[in-house]
């Protein structure tokens, strides 16, 4: 059997998927954050038992388990290998009636939302648009995000199972599919039974671009700076009031303003990022985002944060500050490096597959990198999903195409 020369449905799969409403809930105390997840999540169940798969689970707190066996004669053997995607969508822009449009061959013309025709996704806009002219572009129409993100990766992993249970002369160890809940909202693994992965190492479905794997991420830690003032009447208060709010917005306009931040840093430039504000006389904080690839900088990060947050408050004599700092997830490279055939092994399938890899970075974290740290190394896979978290959202079906044959020879390389 030849991948390529097969008609795929992922497509049709996605377009079905994208129509439920997953979207988490970071506000939320509930696992999973949102119950409507498991409206797809069960949806999914019924479906993998459709394609004659016997060990498939959902579990109370929202995961997909399920095992495709070893189609392996005697004699030949390979490692279990994971697929792992996650079913909620971002609470950044609507998820709720997404209409997915299908735009066959495109012609690389302005597309235009229907339900908003002030949305217009366009190759000037969108860069890597300009790679996809003739391609079958999926969208939505115009009012939520389409949900690519991580629609399209279940969409693949779904096919590939389907595939190896109709083609039982693909070759392969074990299999198992893992589709995750409350990954948006940094939750994603936080309730998982890892001795029902029980694989040997695994891969996400959540990247970008047709070609691309990514083996390392951001590390991350949260801090929150309290700056704590003296409350007075304000009418008389000459003398005795320190307002907690200048204290922090003195704080805040200390920050780095050429660097360090979000929108002054890229490629492997690492940042420090408020996030939330809350004040009153008396007491005022600032949540932060620390993110660098190298994890000993979140340490010199955190410094900093620290030394500006003393000076502020001896610009303001009787202000005082503490500082709690929590870490969120590590760069996956460091386990990585420790299993070099993981990515050797990707390396190898991408080019069996026809595709020229991509090695990049991720500027953020996926499910894999926290899966990684609890003994399962997973770098992440290309999808296609580009313009996450909003209504210019699109996949390419040929990139969500690729990538199903990408796995299929990921999984026939591992045979030995």
């Amino acid at each position: 059997m030849n991948p390529s020369a097969i008609v795929f449905q992922v497509a049709d799969k996605l377009m079905r998927y994208v129509r439920v409403d997953t979207q988490s809930d970071a506000s939320s105390s509930t696992q999973p954050s949102t119950f409507k997840q498991l409206d797809l999540a069960k949806i999914l169940v019924e479906e993998l038992r459709s394609y004659g798969i016997e060990q498939v689970e959902l579990d109370d707190n929202g995961y997909v388990y399920a095992r495709i066996p070893s189609n392996l004669p005697e004699g030949l053997k390979a490692p279990s290998i994971c697929f792992c995607s996650h079913v909620d969508t971002a609470p950044d822009c609507s998820g709720t009636n997404v209409k997915p449009i299908l735009h066959p061959k495109w012609d690389g013309s302005p597309i235009v939302l229907p339900d908003n025709p002030a949305v217009v996704i366009s190759k000037e806009h969108q860069v890597y648009l300009k790679e996809r002219i003739g391609d079958d572009i999926i969208t939505a129409s115009g009012t939520t995000l389409l949900g690519a993100d991580d629609k399209a990766g279940v969409a693949i992993i779904m096919e590939l199972a389907q595939q190896l249970m109709q083609h039982p002369d693909w070759l392969h160890g074990d299999v198992v599919v893992l589709f995750t809940p409350d990954e948006e909202i940094g939750r994603g693994v936080d309730a998982i039974n890892m001795a029902k992965v029980n694989a040997d190492f695994g891969y996400t479905l959540d990247g970008g671009p047709r070609g691309t794997l990514e083996g390392e991420n951001f590390s991350a830690d949260f801090v929150e700076i309290t700056l704590k003032g003296i409350s007075a009447h304000p009418g008389y208060a000459k003398g005795k009031m320190v307002n907690a709010i200048k204290v922090a917005a003195h704080f805040l306009s200390t920050l780095p303003s050429e660097n360090l931040s979000p929108e002054t840093t890229e490629g492997r430039q690492g940042f420090v990022h408020p996030m939330g504000l809350k004040g009153q006389l008396e007491q005022a904080s600032v949540s932060f985002i620390l993110r660098d690839f190298d994890t000993a900088k979140l340490d010199e990060q955190a410094a900093k944060l620290e030394t500006l947050a003393k000076q502020a408050c001896h610009a303001f004599p009787g202000s005082e500050f503490t500082m709690i700092r929590k870490e969120q997830y590590r760069n996956m490279a460091e386990i990585l490096r420790q299993h070099p055939e993981v990515m050797e092994l990707a390396r190898q399938a991408y080019q069996d597959a026809g595709l020229r890899v991509q090695e990049l970075p991720i500027r953020g974290g996926t499910d894999g990198s926290r899966l990684s740290f609890m003994g399962l190394p997973c770098p992440n896979i290309f999808t296609g999903e580009m313009a996450i978290h909003s209504v210019q959202e699109y996949v390419s079906v040929q990139d969500m195409e690729a990538a199903v044959q990408v796995c299929m020879h990921l999984l026939k390389r591992a045979v030995k």
